[in-house]
This record gives C-alpha cells, structure tokens and sequence, in this order.
C-alpha cells in the first residue's frame, strides 16, 4: 500500500512561538518574528544603565504616603520598613538572576563557556543585558524557547515598571472558549492556549472570546 501524497491542506504554516502569529516569507525559518525580537530588544533596552528601570527600583524602597514612594539615594541606607516587591526584584533570584538564567542557557545552546560576571548587581544586569542584546538575533531565529524568553523578559519589565509607577497589577479576565473551557488573562496577554480543547489563541483572537459568564454554574478552568 502506497502513502498518500501530501497536499496543500496538510501542510501547517509556521508560526512566531512568541506570538502565534504565521510567520512571513521571508522569516521562514526562524523561531519567532521580527516584530517579538523587536518587542524583546525594547524591554532589555529599557532595564541597564543608571536611568534604566533596575537602577530606578533603589527609589522605590522605602512606603510613601498617598500612594507615592519616597525617593532614596543610592548612598544611604534605607531605612526600614522597606516594600518588598521592588526589594525583590532588586535582590538576587530577581532581574538580574533571570537575565543571567537566560545568558547561561543560551551559551550552553551555542555550546560556549559558561558566562562570568563582574562588579555589583547593577554591573551584572548591564552586563547581561548587553550579552542579551547582541545575540537576539540568533535566539529569535534559532532558540526553541525564545517565546518563552520574551514573555518572562516583557513580564519582568512590566513588574518593575509597575513598582516604579505605582500602577496597579493589571486585573485577570475571565473569558469563554466555545469548548466550555474558562481561560484567565489580562488585557497584555500576549496569546493563550486553552487546556480544554487546546486551540491556540492569538493576543487578537483571544481578546476577541466572550466573557465568562459569572451567573452559569461552575465552569471548567484552563490553564
């Protein structure tokens, strides 16, 4: 028995990882689209450097009144109580472990030495965002995970604008899939994939779901 020709039909387009979105012609070949690689370089860019959103997080330390933070220098020492979110962010396990998580993985990708940092935490998440920056290219053309990448990047840029700003989180939506299943996201969700039935969503298109109804009865959850 001979097999079936393949036709038009079976063939599925490429899409961005980051994204979802089809891939054009002339990205064929990549792992995410240009506009997700220029969308990650934009929330690097705005993390280093002594105005950078890191180094802006020192000012945000110390609880203000009415809503503001009080500004500390960077050559005293704040005094206590101190807000944790920025205090985290600030500390390892926070930007600067994250940015180093990903410049480690992409040098074992690349089958390069393991990266070494010098100087201070703000030393390093410069350091490493410029390590980040000057092979973007590969990794949105090459790297498996490079949609994960640039989620986890533009949700840390978000979390110490945030912090900076005073903006609060942004609020979950319920909305319907026309399976049943019900998917949380926010109004910056880039794309969604429902658990229940596994269609994947665009940023568009998932915007685009009904929400859920709060009056049904229990609904099933996805993820």
């Amino acid at each position: 028995m001979h097999d079936q020709p393949t036709t038009e039909s079976d063939y599925e387009w490429p899409a961005c990882t980051a994204c979802t979105r089809p891939l054009r012609q002339d990205e064929l070949g990549r792992t995410s689209c240009r506009l997700c690689q220029d969308r990650a370089d934009d929330a690097l860019r705005q993390l280093p450097g002594p105005d950078g959103l890191y180094a802006q997080l020192a000012t945000r330390l110390v609880p203000g009144r009415g809503g503001d933070s009080i500004v500390v220098t960077a050559s005293r020492t704040a005094p206590l109580p101190l807000r944790l979110e920025p205090l985290n962010l600030m500390a390892r396990g926070g930007v600067v472990t994250i940015l180093q998580t990903w410049q480690t993985d992409w040098h074992e990708q690349l089958g390069w030495r393991h990266p070494r940092w010098a100087g201070g935490l703000q030393q390093q998440c410069d350091e490493a965002v410029k390590a980040l920056r000057n092979n973007l290219e590969w990794a949105a053309s090459r790297h498996p995970a490079f949609g994960d990448f640039t989620q986890e990047i533009t949700s840390l840029v978000r979390q110490c604008e945030r912090q900076i700003t005073g903006e609060r989180k942004e609020r979950p939506i319920a909305v319907a899939c026309p399976c049943g299943a019900v998917l949380r996201i926010t109004v910056s969700t880039p794309g969604k994939r429902c658990g229940g039935c596994n269609t994947q969503y665009d940023r568009t298109e998932v915007l685009d779901l009904p929400l859920a109804n709060r009056t049904a009865g229990p609904a099933r959850m996805a993820a």
